[in-house]
Order: C-alpha cells, then structure tokens, then sequence
C-alpha cells in the first residue's frame, strides 16, 4: 500500500519559535503562510508542518500523489481506494472521504495509542 509523501503535522503553540527553531535543525520554509498560523518545512525528503491554533494533537500525515516536493505524481493509489482497503481491513474510520467524489479528499484513522493519522490527497 503505498501512501504517498509522509510528513508530521505539529500542533505549536509558537509559530514563530517552532519555525527558528526548525531552522536551526536544518530546516528551510517550503510552503505555507505564517500569518495564518501554518508552515511546511524541509530539510532534504523531510517534511514538517507547524500549525498553530489549527488542532489539538499532533497529526502524521500522508499525501497520495504527492512526492517529496509536492509534485503530482503520475500514477497512484487514489484516497478512496486506500480508504475502502483499510476499511475492509477492519480499521475504524474517524472521518471519511467521500467516496462517490472525484479529485482532492481526505480520511482520518487513529492508531491504537489514539495516534491521529491524516491521509490528505490534494491532486
């Protein structure tokens, strides 16, 4: 099952501080728009995400038909496929895409520590 890019969505409370601190990892802004609350950012094939104020928890994501550096791949396994296998595996879904639609969509699973995993196809 291939799910595509991976990155961890961090819930920060600084926006500011995580982005320096990030920095000094390695880490260079990608994408994003700081003034409303969000960030995405690489060293390399790693990505991170810092969302202030957006949820809670933690979140890891994964991005079918995305590579590394958010470019549309040209063959992958569309979100709802992923979504229908999983389900017919026995996992719980905490929301579903739509599976009647076409295009961008999303579902959320949780693993058994409560773990929040977010499956965002954005092609």
């Amino acid at each position: 099952m291939e799910l595509g890019n991976f990155s961890v969505s961090l819930a920060v409370k600084d926006i500011e501080a995580s982005k320096l601190f990030y920095q000094k990892l390695g880490f260079t802004v990608f994408a994003g728009d700081q003034s409303q609350g969000w960030l995405i950012m690489k060293n390399g094939d790693h990505n991170i995400g810092l969302f202030q104020g957006m949820f809670e928890n933690n979140i890891l994501t994964f991005n079918p038909g995305w590579g590394s550096e958010a470019q549309a791949l040209g063959e992958f396994t569309d979100v709802r496929e992923l979504q229908r296998q999983l389900k017919a595996s026995g996992l719980n879904m905490i929301a579903e895409a739509d599976e009647s639609s076409t295009g961008p969509a999303s579902f959320m699973i949780a693993d058994p520590d409560g773990n929040t995993i977010l499956v965002d196809q954005h092609v």
